[in-house]
């Protein structure tokens, strides 16, 4: 037996929903849906949630960013693609890559070259660097990055 919900509950439920942690628009879309909530009544809870401050699509996808890289060391490609995964508008994925320093960018990428060499007993052969090149792409890292810290041409 289905208990419905008004929508002051809903809203109630999404607050402590989006307190939790950050979440973006489709996170509580997908959450109201699951709640039973449709129309007007969800977009009612939605801007709701805009309006009080719970819901920023642009402080998402800047923490988003911050935590894959830091926390997952992902490169820019899967992070963005992580983004548009969860319909951020490309303004904020831009904002997003901007949260990513350089330098420490570029000593991550060097530092998960150095571990995984370490790991599998590198030696300097084309099928050994070609390993290299697709374990930084399957991070998300750019090709030519990669490329030019392994002096690859």
């Amino acid at each position: 037996m289905a208990v419905s919900l008004t929508v002051e509950e809903g809203k109630s439920l999404m607050r402590q929903f989006c307190n939790f942690q950050e979440r973006c628009h489709q996170d509580v879309r997908t959450k109201g849906l699951k709640l039973g909530f449709r129309g007007e009544a969800l977009e009612e809870i939605i801007s709701e949630m805009i309006s009080e401050g719970l819901l920023d699509e642009e402080r998402y996808a800047r923490s988003l960013a911050r935590g894959k890289f830091r926390m997952n060391e992902w490169g820019r490609i899967k992070i963005k693609q992580a983004l548009k995964m969860r319909s951020i508008p490309e303004y904020c994925i831009n904002k997003a890559m901007n949260e990513i320093n350089e330098d420490e960018y570029l000593d991550t990428m060097k530092k998960l070259i150095e571990v995984k060499k370490s790991l599998m007993d590198y030696i300097d052969t084309p099928a050994n660097k070609k390993k290299l090149v697709d374990y930084m792409l399957q991070k998300g890292y750019e090709l030519n990055l990669v490329l030019s810290i392994l002096n690859v041409q």
